[in-house]
């Protein structure tokens, strides 16, 4: 278990009450873990920009009557086979599925994943969620 420090912040009034409804309207119970929340959101965000080792998952929904559409977005994940953990695919209806990929890797990596799957025709939405692999965030 790790040792909790305490510090003081010091903040204008308004500021504070406005992030005091957010936290409310989030359900935190106190500052403390939306403040460390913050923190942990802007440690992951440099891990990514400094193309660390990352996690996350790629969002994607597409048509799949789209001609060799499916044999694409496959090749794609096959290129970055060390990149892509796992996928889960879900059929929205008749025509659309939704397609969730697990990765990790570079940040490059995943991010080029990522792009090159949205580039293709008859992909309609991908969103990239960056997380961490947790090795330095506790």
């Amino acid at each position: 278990m790790s040792t909790l420090y305490r510090f003081g912040i010091s903040l204008e009034e308004s500021l504070i009450r406005e992030f005091d409804k957010h936290i409310q309207g989030r359900n935190y119970k106190n500052r403390s873990e939306a403040i460390r929340d913050l923190i942990r959101a802007d440690l992951v965000k440099k891990q990514w920009l400094c193309d660390n080792e990352v996690a996350g998952a790629i969002i994607m929904n597409y048509d799949h009557h789209k001609r060799e559409l499916v044999n694409k977005l496959m090749d794609i994940q096959h290129d970055f086979q060390k990149t892509v953990i796992s996928t889960q695919h879900i059929h929205i209806d008749h025509h659309n599925c939704l397609e969730i990929l697990a990765v990790r890797g570079k940040a490059k990596d995943v991010e080029e994943l990522a792009s090159r799957l949205k580039s293709r025709i008859g992909v309609k939405h991908v969103a990239l969620s960056m997380s961490t692999t947790g090795s330095t965030l506790k």
